[in-house]
């Protein structure tokens, strides 16, 4: 198993660490630790104490965060060799966990396997970048400013559409649903409760995607939740509890229930509204 002497010499979190995903925010040059693999390759020992959280997973789901966050942050560059019977030796694992984590990988289309050649990690443009574990390991990295710039782009492309679409889809629960979404929010902001107000968010906005009647839309609503869950960059309305966010969610609801496509996607345009004068924030990664 993943044991504590053994994360001691080597830089890694600790079993009772594996909960949190605190990315250092030292720059990559200055987060250095032990050499490891024991092969005097220095990269694969910069973990650190990133790992992410095991998600339910048990020693699978760690190795697959693990070895996820240390690709996308550069530890792990393209085209590097990744042996599985090191991997198991490194982190004392079964090799049953080390191929089905590195199968994870593969689908992710961080790594690729062929005859003859082995495991390797695989240049940025083949990654799936929609994937939302990929989308957080980039928030949390060296990348996240770009992520979040782009993660607030996408939104910014997808969510008035699914707004003025979800004007003529819809039906008297989902109706209801997104109200008490709203209201939630409202309740968590007066008691001050973040966390609540965070997941009522992210539901209405998962909602709004799923009901705009869209299938290829509705596949994209994942997206949208981890951006949501990972905000950062330059914060928006809907990145913080506010009166103002309160009230653009309450116009689209409204929007929706008389049929007002053009109203709907212009309140999400202007939930979506960054705010300059709002200092930048680097959040503390989501709990699972």
């Amino acid at each position: 198993m993943m044991t504590a002497a053994r994360s001691a010499d080597s830089g890694l979190a600790g079993p009772g660490e594996l909960d949190r995903y605190p990315y250092a925010e030292a720059p990559v040059a200055d987060r250095v630790g032990a050499p490891a693999w024991d092969t005097g390759e220095p990269e694969l020992g910069r973990v650190g104490r990133r790992a992410a959280g095991s998600r339910g997973r048990g020693l699978h789901g760690q190795l697959v965060q693990q070895l996820g966050q240390m690709i996308v942050s550069g530890d792990l560059g393209a085209d590097r060799p990744l042996v599985p019977e090191e991997i198991g030796q490194r982190f004392e694992v079964s090799r049953t966990v080390v191929r089905e984590s590195l199968r994870v990988l593969e689908a992710k289309g961080l790594v690729s396997a062929r005859p003859n050649v082995g495991t390797r990690v695989r240049p940025v443009s083949d990654w799936n970048l929609l994937d939302p574990d990929i989308i957080e390991w980039r928030a949390f990295g060296p990348q996240r400013d770009d992520q979040r710039r782009e993660l607030s782009e996408l939104r910014w492309t997808i969510e008035p559409l699914a707004a003025r679409l979800a004007a003529g889809h819809g039906r008297e629960e989902v109706q209801q649903r997104l109200c008490d979404m709203v209201e939630i929010m409202s309740h968590a902001m007066a008691q001050g409760d973040a966390l609540t107000y965070s997941r009522a968010d992210t539901e209405f906005h998962a909602l709004l995607i799923q009901i705009a009647g869209n299938r290829m839309l509705e596949h994209l609503s994942g997206i949208v939740s981890a951006a949501l869950q990972v905000s950062g960059g330059p914060v928006t309305a809907c990145d913080r509890p506010s009166e103002a966010s309160l009230a653009q969610h309450a116009r689209i609801v409204d929007a929706l229930g008389t049929g007002d496509g053009t109203a709907a996607e212009a309140a999400m345009r202007q939930l979506l509204t960054v705010h300059p004068e709002v200092e930048r924030v680097v959040p503390a990664p989501r709990e699972h």
